[in-house]
């Protein structure tokens, strides 16, 4: 029992975090000087009156509250409206955006778990290797390069000065960026859970029975340390997310990212609210699946939090 209602209780909070962020996410869009009338405007192809039309339609003479309360009403109900510029339903828009996303960030996750999770296994089956100064490398790395200025980087090595790849439109940089970015994240973490899961006395048992260190490492201290992995799968979820977004603006990738980017800069209010709203309720669930998956894997920490 004390577990489901501190459970409740987490989900009561991000729930009400989600309407915390629609309410700040529609505040700040229209703090943003000028709106999509005026992104009209400046092209010159409509005279004063039409473009008073145009937002009277539009309901941008309505007051905050009013626009809000009509925002709120028909997103509860699954309506998240038109596109200001095009005319074209906001959900439409979104689930045509949303697969090349989960491919770059399912791609990177997959890359960033493997090669962090090998790092610090090597690092513990053979000490003398230089996998442990590899793990402490791209911890640093993850910790103080951003995302966006390796992909700057990227770009300038490998498509302008290398010609190898193309600047826009191509996945494998985004994935190794945000892979390495993540197996950092994760390496040093896992290493560290692993040298003193090793100290266990079933290790030592397996040790005594004759086991390889590879075996002993990948079959019986990695499962015993995972929990390390899952407690922090929701910062990395959270940050894959981000970098997602700006790897997609930075490479011409056809995702949430430019959609959102493409919104800002046409002052799209329905699909800057609803993308920026989906990323944020992800961010949410995620953390909610993140605290059930650890409190089921390690049963102290629901205890503890009860």
């Amino acid at each position: 029992m004390p577990l489901l209602s501190s459970s409740a209780l987490h989900l009561i909070r991000q729930l009400l975090n989600i309407v915390v962020i629609s309410f700040a996410i529609f505040l700040l869009v229209r703090a943003v000087p000028g709106d999509v009338i005026d992104f009209y405007a400046a092209r010159g192809d409509y005279d004063t009156q039409s473009l008073a039309a145009m937002r009277a339609d539009l309901g941008l003479d309505d007051g905050l509250s009013t626009q809000f309360g009509l925002w709120t009403r028909a997103a509860l109900r699954g309506d998240l409206g038109l596109s200001m510029r095009f005319g074209t339903p906001v959900a439409d828009m979104l689930v045509h955006a949303l697969p090349a996303s989960l491919k770059l960030a399912g791609a990177s996750l997959l890359v960033g778990l493997a090669l962090g999770m090998g790092l610090a296994v090597l690092a513990l089956a053979a000490p003398r290797s230089p996998a442990a100064a590899a793990i402490e490398s791209l911890n640093v790395w993850s910790i103080a390069v951003p995302t966006f200025c390796t992909g700057v980087l990227g770009i300038l090595a490998f498509s302008i000065w290398l010609g190898w790849l193309p600047i826009r439109g191509q996945m494998l940089l985004p994935v190794l960026i945000l892979g390495l970015d993540i197996a950092g994240q994760i390496a040093k973490p896992l290493h560290e859970e692993l040298r003193e899961t090793a100290r266990a006395g079933f290790i030592r048992t397996a040790h005594a029975k004759g086991l390889s260190s590879w075996r002993i490492a990948w079959r019986h201290i990695l499962p015993n340390s995972l929990s390390v992995v899952i407690a922090l799968a929701g910062v990395i979820l959270g940050g894959l997310i981000g970098g997602t977004l700006t790897m997609e603006a930075l490479f011409g990738l056809p995702g949430l990212g430019s959609l959102t980017l493409d919104a800002i800069r046409g002052r799209d209010y329905p699909v800057i609210q609803a993308a920026v709203m989906l990323l944020a309720t992800s961010v949410v669930l995620v953390n909610v699946a993140t605290t059930l998956l650890h409190r089921w894997a390690d049963p102290r920490t629901a205890r503890s939090q009860a």
